[in-house]
């Protein structure tokens, strides 16, 4: 029998606690009643033995929770770090050290209401941060990539076959055919990106097609490597999978792409916020009587 939470349990406090208290507060009124130094003695140590009953009641309540909350922060500092924790950390320092920067040039503070292109650019901003801040926590958490691959937004799978080939073209790259086979079912469509970690970076393939194979259970997906093989002729050492590798490919992007430049505020239309223009009426065209026939 323990509290659920922030409500205690109403068992606990009807049957130990409002009599150990009711205990306590007779303890006190009687040692306020005392006539003589002796009595108070007495009536005190009944004071204190009450008072250490509710101590002990709360303590065996709230200190199975407490032991609890820090064996569990014992066990988070066990784990490693997540490879994107230290980037994410400067990136907020920096954010942080820019506002207190403006605050002491005495920059006015934020308006009320933002103009058209502000609040768009803020918009934009905080989404894009927001898309990779979660395809960070899927990159370093096993657990929330498994959360995309069941979403159909990623999957992983062996290596079965690597197959050499080359974009066509005078200068000729590298474009290898790797085969997955993959227990996923990942949302692919015609000519799909989607994107493995190589070294910290994003490498970038391209959905070629599936194949199906009557006795095996799982989807052979065919891709295209695009990137991320260096300059030559032939691909650098580990930048194409080899067979056998297990990988694990996502088709969501693991950077964010900036969006397309927005007017300044002067240069946008007065509908959305910017210099009022002249309004232009034309004078209508007088109705004739062949108008009218």
């Amino acid at each position: 029998m323990s509290p659920a939470g922030p409500a205690t349990d109403p068992a606990f406090d009807n049957k130990l606690l409002a009599p150990a208290i009711e205990r306590y507060d007779r303890a006190r009124t009687a040692l306020a009643a005392a006539e003589d130094g002796l009595e108070a003695d007495d009536r005190l140590g009944a004071l204190t033995a009450a008072e250490r009953e509710i101590r002990d009641l709360v303590l065996s309540r709230t200190r199975p929770t407490w032991d609890t909350v820090w064996r569990g922060l014992d066990l988070l500092r066990e784990l490693p770090e997540g490879a994107h924790v230290e980037e994410r950390w400067t990136r907020d320092r920096w954010s942080f050290t820019g506002h207190r920067d403006r605050v002491l040039a005495g920059e006015p503070p934020q308006p009320r209401r933002d103009d058209a292109v502000t609040a768009a650019n803020k918009l934009a901003t905080r989404e894009r941060e927001q898309a990779r801040l979660e395809a960070q926590e899927a990159l370093d958490d096993p657990l929330v990539m498994a959360g995309r691959r069941l979403s159909g937004e990623a999957f992983t799978g062996e290596v079965t076959d690597v197959v050499m080939a080359y974009s066509e073209g005078k200068r000729p790259s590298p474009r290898p055919l790797v085969t997955v086979r993959t227990d996923d079912r990942p949302h692919l469509g015609e000519r799909a990106k989607v994107y493995r970690s190589l070294g910290g970076k994003p490498q970038s393939a391209e959905f070629v097609g599936t194949e199906e194979r009557a006795e095996d259970d799982g989807a052979y997906v065919v891709l295209r490597v695009l990137d991320k093989m260096g300059r030559g002729k032939e691909p650098e050492p580990g930048s194409v999978p080899e067979k056998g590798d297990r990988i694990c490919f996502t088709l969501f992007e693991h950077e964010q792409r900036g969006g397309a430049k927005l007017p300044d505020p002067e240069d946008t239309p007065w509908t959305h916020g910017g210099p009022p223009g002249e309004a232009t009426l034309e004078a209508a065209d007088p109705v004739t009587e062949e108008d009218v026939l």
